[in-house]
């Protein structure tokens, strides 16, 4: 069910969904967070639809919030309840002129009393996620640095801002790498690292952050290199590990399948498929603590990395 509420104020959208609630039934016990989507241009419904599968594994009440600068004061509403928002209940705001000023002031009459409050860019994200007005009320805050046009900018810039609750979906996509990478070093023999390879697409802040993973934790420098782009456009090619005994190779084939070489084995194809949004962020409301990890990434293997081969 969706309901409208054109010109109206966030109290209102308050009443409204208490009223739904009652008119029609709806459960809305269990929600165990609150997610603010935060767009600055449009409606992402490829957002929303990620956030309402989520939503199955995560009950959650989910507020889209659009806001535009110009134009006259007014707020805009719509709600979405039962069939049209998956297990959460959806609450898409769209601000105007100085209805739009101040985001605090339109969310805190809506987010869930006593539960967490995680934020997400999906697209367009202030350079310092924690120091803006939905990042100070919210536990975590999500960004994709992906939808950056200069990825590389974008990493330096999220790491001088850096603050604990911080993540990136680009870091959540390498996690079935980081699982493959760290299994075939988990198995004999247990050979020193002594070079790492990481090659993949221009475009791809994953690669920088695998290989700044990489880097951090076997404690070496990382050579990693932008593919020509006839060759590999898009996301990780490839991973190259340097062991006394020989090479392994993890080396993607196509969007779902990867071969893995190892001295003395038979090649292996692995199934390797590219994470969906949906998968990366259920993946990133399993946890509301800070992500340790993803941290000394972006800030001490990001700093120690140096500059890839093939930029421009």
């Amino acid at each position: 069910m969706i309901i409208d509420l054109p010109d109206t104020t966030v109290s209102k959208v308050a009443r409204q969904l208490i009223d739904t609630r009652e008119e029609g039934g709806a459960v809305a016990l269990g929600r165990v967070l609150t997610l603010v989507i935060k767009s600055n241009h449009r409606l992402s419904e490829d957002a929303i639809e990620a956030a309402n599968d989520a939503s199955r594994e995560h009950p959650m009440r989910v507020i889209v919030l659009m806001t535009e600068p110009g134009g006259e004061a007014r707020l805009d509403a719509q709600i979405r309840v039962g069939g049209d928002a998956g297990a959460s209940e959806v609450i898409v705001l769209r601000a105007y002129g100085d209805a739009a000023s101040n985001e605090s002031t339109l969310l805190t009459g809506l987010l869930l009393p006593d539960a967490p409050v995680v934020a997400w860019w999906p697209d367009d994200p202030p350079v310092r996620p924690g120091a803006s007005a939905l990042g100070r009320i919210a536990q975590r805050r999500i960004t994709d640095s992906s939808t950056a046009r200069h990825s590389a900018d974008r990493l330096t810039e999220l790491e001088s801002s850096y603050t604990p609750g911080d993540t990136d979906l680009a870091w959540t996509r390498l996690t079935r790498w980081r699982e493959q990478l760290a299994a075939v070093l988990d198995q004999p023999p247990y050979e020193p690292v002594t070079a790492v390879s990481v090659r993949g697409a221009s475009t791809s802040p994953s690669t920088a952050l695998l290989a700044a993973w990489l880097g951090l934790a076997l404690e070496l420098p990382v050579d990693w290199q932008y593919e020509d782009p006839s060759v590999w456009d898009h996301g990780i090619h490839s991973v190259r590990l340097t062991r006394p005994g020989g090479d392994i190779v993890l080396e993607r084939q196509t969007d779902s399948l990867a071969l893995l070489t190892q001295p003395g084995q038979p090649d292996h194809e692995l199934h390797l498929p590219r994470r969906s949004l949906r998968e990366c962020l259920a993946e990133e409301l399993r946890r509301l603590d800070p992500d340790r990890l993803y941290g000394r990434v972006i800030s001490e293997g990001w700093s120690r990395l140096a500059e890839p081969r093939g930029s421009a």
